[in-house]
């Protein structure tokens, strides 16, 4: 197993107590495997992320317990030296937005070499020639022209493909991507998830696509985890999870987009209702206020995620294959 994240909790001190965004979840990833992390803003996608980086906000964040085990070795207790030289060499991360990512007064040239000479052990010239060549795999023409462009040279999908050929220039072993596309238009959102998927392919790396976006996800990974209030609520593979979902808030994102499996005239139902407050949660399951399946214990007790069946965890106490009272 490429990557165990076991037990992981993170939280955030603010004026008004302790946030816990990240609480106890625990999922592996198989070498070569894509998942995707699916959720409402807030859901813990992206802190589950950062927290698998060792890049939490501090002093205010904290990982408070758990473990992340990367080929065998525990990346939360290594010291930043250490963790510096697995950052971008085998575990690199492509964000939201490529603008704030990017160095605005630095050349793409250079934002590309820096990683390559400290990882790779590359001179200068080198590293001109491997960031050329990563370039040109993500589909920037005139690459040995545009690499001396700084970034408000490129438009929002190219700084994006420029953000993809840095992460996988040193050949990571596992690309974390967190909602790379949703700063994108839909044309060019799709250009860059065929992209991925063909890089996948090519250097067989693992990846982690954090979205809000099934549809993205279900083009592109083979398993999905579906978080809400820090939680992973239901982690099953991609078919199961469209086939048979079995907990109400995947069965509530499902019924709130559109499908290709269904009439064009079905009626999109909304998700009622919030998110729980994080400082101060509600008892039992997070989601039981929202959930028109809630049954007595999930007002009283939270549900540990269980497996239902090969392959497929759920955290519910309700079935909602039973048409609610």
């Amino acid at each position: 197993m490429l990557l165990e994240v076991q037990h992981l909790r993170t939280e955030f001190r603010t004026d008004r107590g302790v946030l816990t965004a990240v609480d106890d979840v625990s999922f592996d990833l198989a070498e070569g495997e894509a998942i995707g992390v699916v959720g409402e803003s807030g859901s813990g996608k992206s802190v589950t992320a950062l927290s698998i980086m060792r890049l939490v906000s501090k002093p205010a964040g904290r990982i408070m317990s758990g473990r992340v085990l990367f080929e065998g070795q525990d990346l939360l207790q290594l010291d930043e030296a250490e963790m510096q030289k697995i950052r971008g060499a085998k575990i690199a991360m492509i964000f939201q937005d490529p603008m704030s990512s990017l160095n605005p007064i630095l050349t793409i040239e250079r934002q590309m070499t820096e990683s390559l000479e400290l990882h790779m052990g590359l001179n200068r010239k080198q590293a001109r020639v491997r960031a050329v060549e990563m370039l040109q795999v993500v589909g920037i023409s005139d690459a040995d022209r545009r690499i001396d462009d700084y970034p408000h040279q490129f438009s929002g999908g190219m700084r994006q493909r420029v953000m993809i050929a840095i992460a996988l220039s040193c050949s990571p072993r596992l690309l974390i991507a967190d909602e790379p596309t949703t700063a994108l238009d839909v044309t060019i959102q799709a250009q860059i998830t065929d992209l991925v998927r063909r890089l996948r392919r090519e250097f067989a790396t693992s990846i982690i696509w954090i979205s809000h976006d099934l549809g993205v996800v279900a083009g592109l990974c083979d398993r999905v985890m579906v978080m809400y209030a820090g939680q992973i609520v239901e982690d099953a593979g991609i078919d199961q999870i469209f086939a048979e979902p079995r907990h109400p808030y995947t069965l509530g994102l499902l019924n709130s987009i559109p499908r290709l499996d269904r009439p064009v005239t079905a009626e999109l139902i909304p998700i009622e209702g919030s998110p729980p407050d994080l400082i101060d949660r509600p008892p039992g399951c997070p989601f039981q206020p929202r959930c028109p399946f809630a049954v007595e214990r999930s007002h009283e007790e939270r549900p540990p995620l269980e497996e239902v069946r090969p392959g497929h965890r759920v955290a519910c106490w309700a079935d909602v294959t039973k048409v609610p009272d």
